[in-house]
């Protein structure tokens, strides 16, 4: 099966998250990570690393030592949000096609602000809620067959419902060279700061985060 949705035109985030090699990949979300001040977890052998807006929306990044991916996004204002009035069953479904220990990762786990569970009433099992499920084989990047099917039926975009491009654009996955630099100047383009100082004096932080992850 394509990795293209058959709804919309690929996402340019898409794109340029499949052209990035995961190493820099990891090396962004671990600085992201840090920017907003979530501490990294280590989660079965896999290392977890996020982002949220305090806001609501989110992305949720494990790499797994063998060079597997599993990215999960949340827009609570989407129609992809199942939080409020989903189930188990349907969240669950969300992750049809992705590798039942990629999936595990996000079963029966305690809650976090990026990732609140939904709970079976029968069985009391959880999983995280995520409106996007996206999975990386060691080669190529997927989209869960479970997500896309849901979005086909609901004939909703799948990007958009899924917060995709929003939640990721921290990490500038269009941009070859990220550094301390260009997320300033992001920033600042989007409002960002109040003024130059500030901006400066946030720079300066970057910078000593950036490296870091040198």
């Amino acid at each position: 099966m394509s990795n293209e949705p058959n709804d919309a035109s690929p996402s340019p985030t898409w794109t340029a998250l499949r052209a990035l090699p995961t190493t820099e990949l990891r090396r962004r979300a671990a600085i992201v990570t840090d920017v907003t001040e979530i501490a990294p977890m280590t989660v079965d052998g896999a290392e977890r690393f996020a982002w949220n807006d305090s806001g609501g929306q989110s992305a949720v990044w494990y790499f797994t030592p063998d060079d597997r991916i599993l990215l999960l996004t949340f827009d609570h204002e989407s129609e992809l949000n199942l939080y409020a009035e989903g189930t188990y069953a349907l969240q669950k479904s969300l992750y049809d096609g992705v590798p039942d220990d990629l999936v595990h990762l996000a079963l029966d786990r305690p809650e976090n602000y990026e990732s609140l569970n939904l709970v079976d009433d029968e069985t009391g099992a959880t999983i995280h809620y995520a409106g996007g499920v996206f999975w990386h084989d060691g080669d190529e990047w997927h989209i869960a067959a479970g997500t896309r099917a849901h979005c086909a039926r609901e004939r909703l975009n799948l990007f958009t419902e899924s917060g995709f491009d929003y939640c990721l654009s921290d990490y500038l996955l269009d941009t070859p060279e990220f550094t301390a630099e260009t997320l300033v100047e992001y920033r600042a383009e989007d409002g960002g700061y109040e003024d130059e100082a500030e901006a400066a004096a946030h720079l300066a932080t970057l910078k000593e985060i950036f490296t870091q992850h040198a």
